[in-house]
């Protein structure tokens, strides 16, 4: 039984003050250079029969005057603190820009008569969205200029963005404040003028075929579950309610097929999903249920030249494509297309009406394979390094006969080609331009294997610059996540160099709980087997001390939200293994959110993290929870970092456990907290420019844990 006690906690702060067991300047630094003291306030909750105590409850009270005073003297002794690197965060920042193509142009997208791209200029901070038709020699068309949103807001974030089927009429979301709240707004582009059809809380949204109809969807007020189906139709004021999903596990999202032939209501849970459809061409008709959901069943329709393409686990964890007649898509009617194999994971699939490609992932690298409907050939796109990754682009044209995709790797920087299916060659039609004399054979990354405590065999990606002495005194940079089923790809970043280039290398942990080895690797890492991801990145960093890539005197680790989690987790495991540790946006707090259903995402985590509310489960999230497992002794330093508005992890997570292990941690390494206080999301700021002075200080304080400041 829970027992909620929420909304007598500041009451009791202020009678604790005015009896005087408190004071106000208990809960700011009495210097700049004094760590701050968080007010201690006993807030009681019975869980499965047993009280439990939390002193920092409180600072949950976003709209308390002490939450704000608290944030902002961390924020000063995190300034004091770091005020001698100053000089060489501003360095930084100078360096990582100018590996930076500040004014650049994305590569073209044809849709209909037009090519659409964005472009950037230097000294502004977000990117504009333009359009020519005919060929890029047309008059520019600027479709949306977020530099003009961004005017008297300090935070601007694009949400979809879609144009109708003719071409005429632009719809938008966004977002002004970082909570993932976004605006809907409709913009006529043949005038210029923005229609005040308007309406809030949108999380996706279609155009109908008619070019006047748009479906869309919401999140719930509270829980910011998007849980609503809404039809509305031009210059009128009115939002039909078509659907709502009652059980909290799911969330919904409406999509169009390639081929603009129907619209498609993804209804879905971290393990289970069912799918609406409808014709595009008649909006007025009513939703179809594909299949009705079945749990563990994922399956994800899609439409080509008459037939049904579905992506579904019924045959296998890895996922199998089948087809189905588009007159009656019932099981009994599918045909296998694309059988299920054990060592290979089906990731998407992308349907044109000559060829498809099937987007898959096996020995933690991507692949992309192209089959030609009228020969039934299969055609893999060759890629030239071991250590890679390749992605889909943007490919809005079903009758297309290339294919866009994006490849890059540590050393090779995101680069877009475009694969001729007829002649089975890849064009490389830009690459991001790294100015500042980068060249990359300068460089060298390679796929580890680490045999992690089980025997099971963990990839690692590792990159450096040439001349890296394996001799156990190198400084490495250890990165991981693992959770949700998402891989950490191997991407380049420029930004990384400016950590290269001072002999640092640079790693990933492609941990369990991610997909890099299929569906079983990510089930490996969830639920009554979330240790596992934990343990994966202690033997990871473990095997690149003996291996004398690093030692633990020089080994600094990262992950943010579910990868903060993961710091949090390991330091508490192995506090003796990392130097330094930067914790971004971290879930730590695993007990208290996960127990408290209004918080956004909680009930829809169960199938992730498990049910607390189920004493097994319970019992076992109780083992790792980072706030819950602080103990007295000595830690590595950290930087921990969040945003006031983040609404993927609360603000108040990584408040409350650097409040906390101020009380426990028996040594003098630095603890830093670093609030954004003004709007900035689970992501930080929205402006590029921000985001690189938030890098160049991450890294400045990265760097000095391991000596280096200059």
């Amino acid at each position: 039984m829970l027992t909620n006690q929420t909304s007598v906690t500041g009451i009791r702060i202020w009678r604790f003050i005015l009896s005087g067991f408190l004071s106000v300047s208990t809960l700011v630094a009495q210097t700049q250079s004094t760590p701050p003291v968080a007010a201690r306030v006993e807030h009681r909750e019975v869980r499965h029969g047993a009280t439990v105590v939390d002193d920092y409850y409180w600072l949950r009270e976003k709209s308390n005057p002490e939450v704000a005073k608290y944030l902002e003297a961390e924020n000063a002794y995190t300034a004091a603190m770091t005020a001698d690197l100053k000089p060489f965060e501003n360095a930084l920042y100078a360096e990582m820009l100018s590996h930076i193509k500040q004014t650049d142009l994305s590569v073209p997208v044809r849709e209909g008569s037009f090519l659409y791209y964005s472009r950037l200029e230097e000294g502004k901070q977000y990117p504009i969205q333009c359009r020519r038709k005919g060929n890029m020699d047309g008059p520019e068309e600027i479709l949306l200029d977020l530099n003009e949103l961004a005017v008297g807001h300090t935070f601007v974030g694009l949400g979809n963005f879609a144009v109708s089927d003719d071409q005429n009429l632009l719809v938008y979301t966004v977002d002004f404040t970082g909570f993932r709240q976004y605006s809907l707004r409709i913009k006529d582009l043949r005038t210029g003028q923005t229609l005040p059809d308007k309406t809030e809380r949108v999380t996706s949204v279609e155009w109908a075929a008619d070019n006047q109809t748009l479906f869309l969807t919401t999140e719930d007020a509270v829980t910011k579950r998007s849980d609503k189906l809404w039809r509305h139709t031009l210059h009128s004021d009115r939002f039909e309610l078509l659907y709502e999903e009652k059980d909290e596990l799911y969330d919904i999202g409406i999509e169009k097929t390639r081929d603009k032939k129907y619209l498609f209501l993804g209804i879905s849970s971290k393990d289970t999903t069912e799918y609406r459809y409808l014709r595009s061409d008649r909006p007025r008709d009513t939703f179809t249920v594909f299949l009705p959901r079945e749990k563990k069943h994922r399956y994800y329709p899609d439409h080509r030249e008459g037939l049904f393409y579905i992506r579904t686990n019924k045959g296998g964890k890895n996922f199998e494509i089948v087809t189905a007649p588009e007159s009656d898509p019932s099981p009994g009617n599918w045909k296998v297309f694309l059988p299920h194999h054990e060592d290979v994971l089906i990731e998407n699939i992308d349907l044109f009406k000559d060829f498809l490609v099937s987007v898959e992932k096996t020995q933690a690298l991507n692949r992309l394979r192209v089959h030609r409907f009228q020969s039934g050939a299969w055609t893999p796109i060759p890629f030239p390094e071991p250590v890679y990754s390749a992605f889909p682009g943007s490919n809005r044209e079903y009758a297309a006969t290339t294919y866009r995709y994006n490849y890059q790797s540590f050393i090779t920087p995101q680069s877009v080609y475009d694969y001729d299916t007829q002649t089975g060659t890849s064009t490389l039609l830009k690459r991001q331009e790294v100015p500042g004399g980068y060249d990359p054979s300068q460089y060298e990354s390679e796929r580890l294997w680490v045999t992690a405590r089980d025997g099971v065999k963990v990839p690692l990606s590792i990159v450096y610059r040439k001349g890296f002495r394996r001799d156990g005194k190198g400084p490495l940079f250890l990165y991981g996540y693992g959770s949700y089923g998402y891989a950490i790809p191997v991407t380049f970043d420029s930004t990384r160099l400016s950590l290269l280039d001072r002999g640092m290398a640079y790693a990933i942990a492609h941990i369990r709980g991610g997909n890099e080895l299929g569906e079983q690797w990510r089930e490996d890492g969830m639920l009554m087997k979330k240790k596992n991801t934990f343990n994966d990145f202690v033997d990871s960093a473990e095997y690149l001390v003996q291996h004398k890539w690093t030692s633990k005197d020089r080994l600094v680790i990262e992950g943010g939200s579910a990868g903060g989690l993961l710091m949090g987790a390991v330091i508490n495991m192995r506090p003796d293994l990392f130097h330094a540790a930067h914790l971004a946006v971290p879930f730590v707090d695993v007990m208290n959110t996960m127990m408290d259903a209004s918080l956004p995402l909680t009930v829809g985590e169960y199938l992730e993290w498990g049910n607390p509310n189920e004493q097994a489960a319970y019992d076992y999230m109780k083992t790792y929870s980072p706030y819950d497992n602080l103990e007295k002794h000595a830690y590595p330093a950290m930087l921990v970092t969040t945003s006031l508005n983040d609404s993927q992890v609360m603000y108040w997570e990584p408040a409350k456990y650097v409040a906390r292990l101020r009380t426990l941690k028996t040594d003098d390494t630095q603890l830093l907290l670093k609030t954004k206080m003004d709007p900035a999301g689970h992501g930080g700021a929205s402006g590029r420019y921000d985001r690189l002075k938030d890098r160049a200080f991450e890294y400045a304080w990265v760097l000095a844990q391991v000596g280096i400041t200059k």
